[in-house]
């Protein structure tokens, strides 16, 4: 199963520790991972479902082109979510 991590910067707002989930994409992983914590979804996603443009997804360690989450994830994938730091 793969294993969906949130970076320490999302941990500060909601609880969410790495978790083993049933999927076969990133989209099924993190919806598997928002069910866990559903406030999580409002910092990762938008109101359309869309991946947020402060966020950045990684899978097994190469960012991932494709922000509409379809990418397929294998059984052991290690998908980390990284939330970008910015400020003035």
């Amino acid at each position: 199963m793969p294993e969906v991590h949130f970076a320490q910067a999302l941990q500060t707002h909601v609880p969410c520790q790495a978790q083993r989930v049933a999927a076969t994409t990133v989209r099924a992983a993190l919806d598997a991972a928002f069910a866990a914590a559903p406030r999580l979804r409002a910092y990762v996603l938008d109101e359309h479902g869309a991946l947020r443009h402060h966020v950045a997804v990684f899978v097994d360690g190469k960012a991932l082109a494709d922000r509409t989450l379809a990418t397929p994830v294998a059984e052991h994938s290690r998908i980390h979510v990284i939330q970008a730091l910015s400020g003035g």
